[in-house]
């Protein structure tokens, strides 16, 4: 199965609906359920720093946190992908290995768990209209064991400083300053970021600031409003970024189709 979310595709919108593809907000705090049918012509999924579960065909699959640009492999026109996207640091507690360990792979979820236990999931997910509600149901019932058996991560699977270091790398604060302001040294929080979000804070901050770049390109925006809002330092520094990330332009990745 190689076909999967085109993280291309806006951010964080309850039932938006483009190019085949749908997304809302999930039941698990923090996630978001969407839908994909494959149509032509494929498009890249580009890093936003999440791990998926996807369900299609009667397999499921985990997606990695990316680095760059990923080109689906080619799936029949009309194939039907369900998938669970994680925010940022929340996929280690439900797959139960370090982000890193994921960082730019597509493997099958029996690779991480049991065989028989994700033959069982798969089996219902297969019923008519069960993926979505099955895949919510087992990243809840999941990560409120994980709750259960740690003290860092609360049952949305992200610690409170895990979602902090997120939220304050997003908002573009310096490294050091999110390391003090989190109790870590730079070096302890380079780790941390390593295992919670699969690359350091630095790669971070790069590509959240990509997909909020993005998402304010696709109101409209003029590039040099965008540059200054999502934290650049003038527009060529944001194409620079984007083609960097990205692997094209931004004109060619906000192109309808």
């Amino acid at each position: 199965m190689g076909e999967e979310r085109d993280r291309s595709e806006p951010h964080g919108a309850a039932g938006t609906a483009r190019a085949g593809y749908r997304e809302r907000a999930s039941r698990l705090s923090g996630a978001v359920l969407w839908t994909k049918t494959a149509l032509p012509p494929r498009r890249p999924v580009l890093p936003d720093g999440c791990t998926d579960l996807i369900w299609s065909g009667g397999r499921l699959l985990v997606a990695g946190p990316d680095t760059g640009p990923h080109l689906p492999k080619a799936a029949p026109a009309g194939t039907v992908y369900v998938g669970l996207r994680f925010a940022p640091g929340q996929g280690p507690s439900f797959f139960g290995v370090p982000a890193h360990e994921l960082r730019d792979l597509r493997v099958p979820l029996e690779d991480l768990w049991p065989a028989a236990r994700v033959r069982e999931l798969a089996e219902r997910a297969a019923e008519a209209g069960a993926a979505g509600r099955v895949l919510e149901e087992t990243a809840v019932g999941r990560l409120r064991e994980a709750a259960r058996g740690a003290d860092r991560a609360g049952p949305s699977g992200r610690s409170a400083r895990t979602a902090l270091i997120a939220a304050e790398l997003a908002g573009g604060r310096p490294v050091a300053e999110v390391a003090r302001a989190v109790g870590l040294s730079e070096r302890q929080l380079h780790r941390h970021s390593l295992d919670a979000f699969g690359y350091g804070p630095k790669t971070l901050t790069r590509v959240l600031r990509l997909v909020r770049a993005l998402d304010l390109a696709r109101t409209g925006m003029p590039y040099a409003e965008v540059a200054a809002r999502a934290g650049y330092a003038d527009q060529a520094h944001l194409a620079r970024e984007v083609k960097s990330l990205a692997g094209a332009p931004m004109g060619l990745l906000l192109a309808p189709g």
